[in-house]
């Protein structure tokens, strides 16, 4: 036992400090000691999924989660790799749990919108949203998905409040300035529309589909100089496997203006 905890100490050191590959090794040998160990399970998880994993990280939690059915940090961690890997269902399921267990616990409410919006049922999305909200109404996770949400039902002016509100409670959300920059960019306010998108760059300089969007402004607004900057930008910062066509079609893009 005391070897598993000192494997469990020096992983979790690593994994917050971000050396992930480093922290493996130690976690996988814990894992011969206590392979259901519902901590071991969310740090090796977590690292299976930073080190692109993520049907191991699947595997693992859902291990745990046949001996810890009601741990509410280990279902919100097998549903959010569950809605990212398009396994909508179980997903949902997972934050269901959560709320049955905890309903106080707004951000599954939330969760269970992102998993209606990946199905397509931008209704019960939006009931989940509000469900979030009656229970934290400063929630600004809540409030930027209802506002996504509101903005795909052709709710505009609702949509706007909801952006709007997050910057009352935190002027600083990367998220809801980005949200601002594409609904302003989409309506033609430009100017409004790069000044948001500027923003959340500043709060949260990895949010690539700012870079995308301030492109696109740059752009329309014949400035291709600076497009080309924000397009490269955004091919640098975007690995994501599932983004392969869209950064084939900027990269496209990119090539036409240097023509």
């Amino acid at each position: 036992m005391d070897r598993l905890n000192e494997l469990l100490a020096k992983g979790r050191r690593l994994i917050e400090e971000g050396e992930y590959k480093q922290a493996l090794p130690l976690l996988r040998e814990a894992e011969t000691l206590c392979d259901d160990s519902v901590e071991l399970c969310l740090l090796l998880g977590e690292a299976l999924v930073e080190e692109d994993q993520s049907q191991g990280a699947l595997k693992c939690l859902r291990r745990a989660h046949k001996k810890d059915a009601e741990n509410i940090e280990l279902l919100y961690a097998l549903g959010d790799l569950l809605l990212e890997s398009a396994e909508n269902e179980e997903a949902l399921e997972c934050y269901r749990q959560i709320v049955a267990l905890d309903p106080a616990e707004d951000d599954a409410w939330v969760s269970q919108a992102l998993v209606y919006v990946s199905l397509e049922q931008p209704q019960l999305a939006e009931k989940a949203c509000r469900s979030a909200l009656k229970v934290n109404p400063e929630s600004t996770f809540a409030l930027n998905a209802l506002g996504d949400v509101c903005d795909a039902l052709g709710q505009e002016n609702e949509a706007l409040a909801c952006y709007r509100k997050v910057l009352e409670l935190d002027p600083e959300d990367a998220q809801a300035h980005l949200n601002l920059g594409e609904y302003y960019y989409d309506s033609g306010d430009l100017p409004h529309a790069e000044k948001h998108c500027q923003q959340a760059i500043e709060f949260d300089p990895g949010l690539t589909f700012a870079c995308l969007t301030l492109g696109n402004i740059c752009m329309d607004l014949d400035r291709n100089d600076d497009a080309m900057i924000w397009f490269q930008q955004f091919l640098t910062l975007e690995t994501d496997p599932a983004a392969k066509q869209l950064r084939d079609e900027v990269a496209a893009v990119i090539a036409g203006l240097k023509s």
